[in-house]
């Protein structure tokens, strides 16, 4: 593991992610924004990376040998990507380079009153290199990836019930040179409840599939680390596990250490990196496939449908069903995880329901659950009122509660409109 040496009083943080922002030949720093309530990713963009790019400048001012270190650290940075790329490392002009550098990263810098001296990286617009270097901007990547940071530290693992440093590393993390698909949640509104370290030892696929569908993902990965701390301020040991799925499949393992607390976050860094490498060779050796029961499985039982070329009506036995299937969205209150469970089993037990499936969760609010129902969907409100639910709408889009229940909201519930009904 390569580490970064401390650097001077008047440097800025390891690893500060620096904007470009060129107006009039000028260029701006800003920092990456991190709140307490969660953490921002350094880069989601899919830049091309060059690092360890050191500059030595000597200039009038110190403003000015920071600036000149900075096209320096351009011009190097696109001659060693275009040789990485098979482009033969040719240059461009700083004004060509302007358009398309998306990012300075410091990793080390020292500023003196006429000299600067820095180990610098620059990031590169994925497209706009691409294009000029005549390779292909698109590469085949994994399907999306719930990412869940998992720390244990004194013993007490966290993944966003609180501010983790394995939070912060894998906030910074730059995905734009891997192949894997990471889902990063900001750990703020929800996260914190849906996605904590209890959850990631849950093997049921039930909650873990309502989970999934809420982030836009397909599968889980479940990056650990355990610090161990020799004595307060002294050396550090990380033993990090790359997991993956619900039953927490192992994919590598490995520990690195370092000599005292300053280095932890070179530390984390280097250990979120290893466990990228990890996840990318194991996608290309097929071993990141998506477990098939983290999928919404369709409804089983089939419908037959009439001879297309007889208009007679199929008799069911029953006046209020006819054949085929309605797909009706119900807003419901779901105070808990309890709910919705109890809520789509009691709406399952309604005949002529086939199916009910919360897509959209908002614990402690109001959540969809879309039914298949065989008949129209003026025949399910009977029988929702018969089991207690007060219904409200009509159409496709209902509104239901329990008879005598508070509305989440406060005050009575009103007809959703037909514009702003939510859909699955």
């Amino acid at each position: 593991m390569r580490i970064r040496h401390p650097i001077s009083r008047h440097a800025f943080r390891l690893t500060l992610v620096l904007a470009l922002a060129v107006t009039g030949g000028v260029v701006l720093a800003q920092d990456d924004q991190i709140t307490n309530q969660g953490v921002t990713s350094a880069d989601s963009s899919g830049s091309y990376e060059v690092g360890g790019i050191r500059v030595d400048v000597t200039a009038k001012t110190a403003e000015q040998a920071r600036y000149g270190g900075w096209r320096i650290a351009q011009r190097k940075g696109w001659t060693m990507l275009s040789q990485r790329l098979g482009g033969g490392g040719g240059t461009l002009s700083d004004s060509a380079l302007d358009s398309i550098v998306s990012g300075i990263v410091v990793e080390d810098e020292q500023i003196g009153p006429t000299r600067y001296i820095a180990r610098l990286g620059v990031l590169f617009s994925r497209a706009k290199a691409g294009a000029l270097l005549g390779v292909e901007s698109q590469s085949e990547r994994s399907g999306p990836m719930l990412t869940i940071p998992l720390e244990y530290s004194s013993g007490t693992g966290a993944v966003f019930e609180q501010k983790t440093a394995w939070q912060d590393a894998w906030g910074r993390f730059r995905t734009g040179n891997s192949t894997i698909d990471y889902v990063r949640p900001a750990g703020t509104g929800p996260d914190a409840l849906l996605l904590n370290a209890g959850q990631t030892g849950r093997p049921t696929r039930g909650w873990w599939r309502t989970i999934l569908d809420q982030y836009g993902a397909g599968d889980v990965l479940v990056p650990v680390v355990h610090l161990y701390r020799e004595w307060p301020g002294g050396p550090i040991i990380g033993a990090f596990e790359a997991r993956h799925g619900p039953d927490n499949h192992i994919i590598t393992r490995f520990s690195l250490r370092v000599g005292n607390s300053d280095g932890l976050p070179v530390l984390l860094d280097a250990g979120v990196k290893r466990i990228d490498d990890a996840y990318q060779a194991a996608l290309k050796n097929g071993m990141l496939k998506a477990d098939p029961s983290l999928s919404w499985r369709p409804p089983t039982a089939a419908v037959t449908a009439p001879d297309a070329g007889d208009e007679t009506p199929v008799d069911t036995g029953d006046t209020n069903v006819i054949t085929g299937g309605t797909q009706i969205n119900l807003q419901v209150d779901t105070p808990g995880a309890a709910s919705v469970a109890a809520t789509e089993s009691a709406l399952r037990g309604i005949p002529g329901v086939r199916s009910a499936i919360t897509t959209s969760l908002a614990l402690g609010g109001v959540s969809v659950v879309r039914v298949a129902f065989d008949g129209d969907p003026a025949a399910l409100r009977p029988l929702l009122e018969a089991r207690g639910w007060t219904v409200v709408g009509s159409g496709t889009t209902l509104r239901i509660r329990r008879a005598g229940a508070p509305s989440q909201g406060g005050g009575a519930p009103t007809a959703p409109s037909a514009d702003n009904a939510t859909s699955g």
